[in-house]
């Protein structure tokens, strides 16, 4: 089962596996310290909450150690499972720079 990462819009913007956060093309993007979301170099991005990488306006916790990374196969999107807000900004295009 694909454990899938969506935008405020409702689309699939990508997915997560073990401690890895992947475009939905299978790019490696972020990894993950428990909720909290870091870039592939450790800084700190937001937290995984409801299936969206948001940033919930915790303490920047700093940075963790640089993960090593793998490429995943691209997930099959699933559509739009229609928009959805829980009152914090959505953060995943940060992942993507």
């Amino acid at each position: 089962m694909v454990n899938y990462i969506y935008n405020v819009d409702g689309d699939a913007v990508g997915f997560w596996e073990d401690n890895l956060v992947f475009a939905i093309n299978g790019r490696p993007v972020a990894q993950l310290n428990g909720p909290s979301v870091h870039r592939l170099t450790g800084e700190y991005v937001g937290e995984l909450y409801e299936d969206m990488i948001v940033d919930r306006y915790f303490e920047d916790i700093g940075r963790i150690a640089p993960s090593m990374v793998r490429r995943a196969d691209p997930a099959k999107n699933p559509g739009n499972r229609g928009a959805t807000s829980y009152g914090y900004p959505d953060v995943f295009e940060f992942l993507l720079d």
